[in-house]
């Protein structure tokens, strides 16, 4: 299903954020994760989250989230609340990319 309604086209954000996690520094980046996901949840405009753990042994993990707007997203990237979240990721990662993207098609597996 397009994400398109009543011709208007969505404006929704996707983020992929991919974090290579130091050697050993699993467990403490998953506990600051719980700690940035639950701030996130109540922020205004965000739709979903979402951790994947590596298959391999690569300790690259992904965070995806999905936003109403761009706008909502990068008001709560910009706050005080969130660099202070982030901000001991250092100590878990060696490496970080982020991508954003605009949601313009969005196709649904059929439920049953």
């Amino acid at each position: 299903m397009d994400t398109e309604q009543q011709g208007r086209p969505a404006e929704k954000l996707a983020v992929v954020f991919t974090v290579r996690v130091i050697e050993g520094g699993e467990q403490g980046f998953l506990d600051l994760y719980d700690r940035i996901r639950t701030s996130v949840a109540r922020t205004p405009g965000h739709i979903v989250e979402r951790l994947g753990e590596p298959v391999d042994d690569s300790r690259q993990w992904v965070i995806t989230s999905e936003w109403e707007t761009a706008e909502a997203f990068f008001a709560w990237q910009r706050s005080e609340e969130h660099r202070a979240l982030v901000a001991p990721l250092r100590e878990w990662v060696d490496s970080t990319q982020s991508l954003r993207f605009r949601v313009v098609k969005e196709t649904r597996g059929v439920t049953s």
